[in-house]
């Protein structure tokens, strides 16, 4: 059973993954904390720290075109009252240019932390699923 809390922070991660598909910036900036730190495969494997790297993406628009990102077995854990971790595999539908319909998936986890009375995204691993 889930608490209020462990609901929260999914919705607060649907609407991250909601604004990264839509190239919400604003929206990401609030729900972000500026020093992020993520391991992704646009990293090529690195590190990266601060938020400069992913704007280059957001910069793009909406790149990933018409889409539909589905969550499967969503699970919050709480580290105390103050931290939090969701750990999913999130599936994207997508359709190629000649109307083909494609499906990969990426097995993310993310981090959240209380600052101030708001939640902030602080780190997360995402990888494309084989």
């Amino acid at each position: 059973m889930s608490t209020e809390l462990e609901t929260h922070i999914l919705e607060l991660t649907e609407e991250l993954l909601t604004c990264i598909s839509q190239a919400d910036w604003e929206t990401y900036q609030r729900l972000c904390d500026p020093t992020l730190s993520a391991f992704e495969p646009e990293a090529c494997g690195q590190l990266v720290q601060g938020l400069e790297f992913h704007r280059f993406y957001f910069e793009l628009g909406g790149h990933m075109g018409a889409h539909n990102s589905t969550l499967v077995a969503p699970r919050v854990r709480l580290l105390g009252e103050q931290a939090a971790v969701i750990t999913y595999v999130r599936l994207v539908q997508s359709v190629d240019e000649s109307g083909c319909p494609h499906t990969q998936h990426f097995e993310e986890t993310r981090v959240w932390q209380l600052q101030q009375d708001s939640w902030r995204h602080v780190h997360f691993h995402r990888s494309i699923g084989l």
